[in-house]
Formats: structure tokens, C-alpha cells, sequence
């Protein structure tokens, strides 16, 4: 009979056998070096649309990756059924190095920073100049997220017809901004998309701006067919149409290695995780005058070198009006 408690001895204690084959857990991981090379085009409630080759799998993180992030644009490597076929599930197990990494926090006290894209080159800020007005302070935000992530900041206005561009442009004429302007007219007509596409060609580029101002009109019209042909294989995965962006999509423009990215309307952009350093970078001509600033310079302050460096005669006051202007509303909310 057998014995519990304390009369319980070592003969009382079930010994599992040692099984033929097992082997003891290890911690090394499969390097995967026969993987397929893919790019993050969109992400639906954690299955990841990816382009391999020339079609779209789709595919799921590998648990290998613990909570390393995956977002669009990453190029990553891939595993399993790469066929692209209905109902077939690959795995991604490698996220290479990125290039760029453009970030946002959901407000400026939020220490969460969310990635929004990878490996982009330029940001296209669209704007309406009318119906929606204009935010320039939302503008601001995103020059200086553009400038921290090392990425070539695009202006896009629309509406021109319902209002004239000068007046904003003016505010931005010291940064020597890219600008396209276009109407309504244009952009029913096709015209607004083909002055965009010269601005993008052998780049990648995400666009940005609130909702209403006529973004995901414009990315419509720069792809339409490999919208359609995207989406629609989304759809068939997710069961769910689309008729607003929803989440961040990659699009292939025409033109070797030209790619668009469309995001969601944005109402703020935090910038919570913004090193000042790194905007300041953007503005060549100022950045050598930082040298004789005190310890943690503001930029904004009386012992401020850079009132000196401007008034030397190395760079324009307006310039540096424009550095102030973006580090201010870096440290002021949006509607401040």
C-alpha cells in the first residue's frame, strides 16, 4: 500500500524513465539562412500582407522573436508557404537592420513610442489649404519627427483653388522645403498626381496629414491598380472591406524602387521621444554654432550661442527663427 505524508520514503516516489530521444531545451535558434527576403506592405490584426518576390504572402511573427516589433516597410525574412496561395500562413523569423525608423507618440506626455514605418527616405506632409484649414503647428510636429528620423520632408497643399498657398508657404520659405501645390481640379484630373510623382521617383515615401485633407485621394491616384490588387488580396484574408485607411499600407509606384506608404489621418503627432540634437542636425548651417552653447542649451535662452553665430554672418536669422519655432513646439502641445 502506498504512503502519503510523512511516512512517505524515497520507494514511494514515482521515477519518470529517461525517454529514448530527448534531448534537453537549448536556447539556440535556427538561423534560417535558406529564408525568403520579403517587405512589410500592411498589418491586420497580427497577419502581415508581405511582398515576396512578385506576390503577396501572407505570414505571421515567428515566436522566435519574442517582442521585437514588426511594422511596414521592414524587409524581413521569411519561412514556410511562400506560395501566396489562399488560407497559407509563412512565418517571419528575421527582421533585418533598418535604415529609418519614422516615430510617434499617441500625445507629448506618453513615453510609449510607436513606430509608424520603416526604411522610408522621404515624408510627404499633405496639407488643405481650406476645408479642413490649415494646422500649421501639425506641420511643425511633423518636420521635426521627419528631421529626427533622418527623413527629406515633402510639403503637399491642396485645395489651392479654395485658398492661396503664399501665406503658409511664407512660413516655411527659411527651411527650404520641396512644395507642390495643387486644386481639386487637378487632382480629379490626374494632373495633381503626376507633379507629386516626380517627387518621388527612386524613393520611398509616407504620407501624413489628417483626415479630410485629400492624402489617401491623392496615393489613389498616384496607384490605383496596386491598391486594388493589394487590398484586395488584404480583404480576402481579413473578411473586411476598406474604404478609409486604417492601417499603414506600401504601395510599389511606377518607377525602379519607388514605393509610396499611406498611413491613417493622424489628429496629433507626440513627440515625446524627440532628442532636440537630432532636429538641429537637420539644419547644417546652425549645427557648427552649437559648439560654444552651455550644457543642455535649449536653444532658446539669453547665453544662447547661436544669436552670436547668426550675427557673425554664418547663417540667416530666419533660419534660426525656424529651428526655434520647430523646438518650441516640441516642448508646447499641439494646440498651445
Amino acid at each position: 500500500m502506498r504512503r502519503y505524508g510523512k511516512h512517505t520514503d524515497e520507494d514511494d516516489i514515482r521515477v519518470r524513465p529517461n525517454r529514448k530521444g530527448t534531448r534537453p531545451r537549448t536556447h539556440n535558434r535556427p538561423k534560417h539562412e535558406d529564408a525568403a527576403e520579403g517587405m512589410v506592405l500592411t498589418i491586420d490584426r497580427g497577419r502581415l500582407t508581405c511582398l515576396v518576390e512578385d506576390r503577396a504572402v501572407t505570414a505571421m511573427k515567428a515566436r522566435e522573436l519574442g517582442r521585437k516589433g514588426v511594422v511596414v516597410g521592414d524587409r524581413v525574412a521569411l519561412v514556410g508557404d511562400l506560395s501566396g496561395a489562399k488560407d497559407t500562413l509563412a512565418r517571419i523569423v528575421r527582421v533585418e537592420k533598418r535604415t529609418s525608423v519614422l516615430r510617434r507618440t499617441a500625445d507629448d506626455n506618453d513615453p510609449f513610442e510607436r513606430v509608424v514605418v520603416a526604411n522610408a527616405d522621404q515624408l510627404a506632409i499633405v496639407t488643405a489649404l481650406a476645408d479642413p484649414e490649415p494646422r500649421p503647428r501639425l506641420i511643425d510636429r511633423c518636420l521635426v519627427a521627419a528631421y529626427d528620423a533622418g527623413l527629406e520632408p515633402l510639403l503637399v497643399l491642396t485645395k489651392s483653388d479654395l485658398s492661396p498657398a503664399e501665406p503658409l508657404l511664407a512660413k516655411y520659405t527659411p527651411l527650404g522645403l520641396r512644395h507642390v501645390v495643387t486644386s481639386r481640379a487637378e487632382l480629379e484630373q490626374g494632373e495633381a498626381a503626376e507633379r507629386v510623382r516626380e517627387l518621388l521617383y527612386g524613393l520611398t515615401t509616407v504620407f501624413v496629414g489628417h483626415s479630410g485633407v485629400g492624402k489617401t485621394t491623392l496615393v489613389n491616384a498616384l496607384v490605383p491598380e496596386e491598391r486594388r490588387r493589394t487590398t484586395g488580396h488584404v480583404n480576402a484574408v481579413t473578411g473586411r472591406g476598406r474604404h478609409t485607411t486604417t492601417s499603414a499600407l506600401a504601395l510599389p509606384l511606377a518607377g525602379e524602387g519607388s514605393w509610396v506608404i499611406d498611413t491613417p489621418g493622424v489628429r496629433s503627432f507626440g513627440l515625446h521621444h524627440v532628442d532636440p540634437s537630432r532636429v538641429i542636425g537637420a539644419f547644417p548651417d546652425l549645427e557648427p554654432g552649437t559648439a560654444d552653447c552651455p550644457r543642455a542649451c535649449s536653444h532658446d535662452e539669453p547665453d544662447c550661442a547661436l544669436d552670436r553665430w547668426v550675427a557673425e554672418g554664418h547663417a540667416d536669422p530666419q533660419r534660426l527663427y525656424s529651428l526655434r519655432r520647430l523646438l518650441e513646439t516640441r516642448e508646447q502641445g499641439e494646440g498651445d
